[in-house]
């Protein structure tokens, strides 16, 4: 290949566009570099070295790429007409990973040149702008906002998947349910948002986890039931701990012990040493494993009963 078209590829990380190339080699260097296999077009105007592209023929050349150089190809075709989006999106902010072969996603406005093709999905919308508040950079690439990705990347998603970008978002302080909610409200037609307004309300009431959700739907409410208080910040002495849900009246605290943390030694020396701490503010603490509670619902509620109501008197 030749050097001036190799080293303009070293410097954009195995992708060049059509016009980079033609501002130091003629036309033809860069045909020649094609026809011997050394260059792919992967879209019109962008070529990526053929060493980058998985052996799978049976995708489209684009969905050959690793994602994150997928990504990069997609934004260099758009020419700052479209925006990461959708799971693409999802991806640059590091909450779900794309993998090799899959549909990458922009959105662009009403009319641009930019226009969907195999392993590219290009979604318009209504009064979309490439730029703020609509578009935000990340790792130098133009990406539609958290909360938008968030909402937008929800019915693609299977319902197995969907919640878990939302809770590390939450959980991680990158944005807030209300502003989910927000978002939500302005995405009328989204499919099943009934599932994602029902997930940002437990969001809201502090559920962290799935193992918290299920509590709450199915164990540590109705008749008997107090209003627990979630996430609950507590300070003693030099330590801050934070309540899965605490009953204030009766000083109890609930810890719901997801299913990793089963047979950790190592984990279960630190809930110990946390719970006799507690125990010194008059807290009794209660723990459910992961096992029990989806398993031994009923048992586990009349459990809590039983505890809460031995406590208040």
């Amino acid at each position: 290949m030749n050097e001036v078209l190799r080293d303009l590829l070293e410097r954009g990380g195995g992708l060049v566009t059509r016009e980079v190339a033609m501002q130091v080699v003629p036309p033809w260097t860069l045909q020649y570099a094609c026809a011997t296999g050394h260059l792919v077009r992967v879209l019109p105007e962008v070529f990526a070295a053929a060493h980058l592209l998985a052996p799978r023929p049976h995708l489209p050349t684009l969905g050959r790429l690793h994602p994150a150089l997928g990504h990069r190809a997609v934004c260099a075709w758009a020419g700052g007409r479209a925006a990461l989006s959708h799971l693409s999106a999802l991806h640059a902010w590091g909450l779900r990973q794309q993998a090799t072969g899959d549909r990458l996603h922009l959105s662009a406005p009403p009319n641009p040149t930019v226009r969907t093709r195999p392993g590219v999905h290009v979604h318009r919308r209504q009064g979309f702008v490439v730029g703020p508040p609509y578009v935000v950079r990340r790792n130098d690439l133009p990406v539609t906002p958290l909360d938008r990705t968030l909402v937008d990347s929800w019915p693609l998603l299977s319902p197995a998947e969907r919640r878990a970008p939302v809770l590390r978002a939450v959980n991680d302080r990158h944005t807030t349910p209300e502003r989910l909610r927000h978002t939500l409200d302005d995405t009328p037609k989204l499919t099943d948002r009934t599932a994602l307004r029902t997930l940002l309300t437990r969001l809201a009431e502090g559920c962290r986890s799935p193992l918290e959700i299920w509590g709450h739907d199915h164990v540590f409410t109705g008749p008997g039931m107090p209003p627990f208080q979630r996430q609950v910040r507590i300070r003693v002495g030099q330590r801050t701990m934070y309540l899965d849900m605490f009953a204030e009246r009766e000083r109890v605290n609930i810890e719901l012990d997801g299913a990793t943390t089963h047979g950790d030694p190592w984990q279960r020396e630190i809930d110990l040493r946390r719970d006799a701490l507690l125990a010194t503010q008059g807290i009794l603490v209660v723990r459910f494993a992961h096992r029990r509670l989806v398993h031994e619902a009923d048992q586990v509620r009349r459990e809590t009963l039983a505890i809460l109501a031995s406590r208040a008197t």
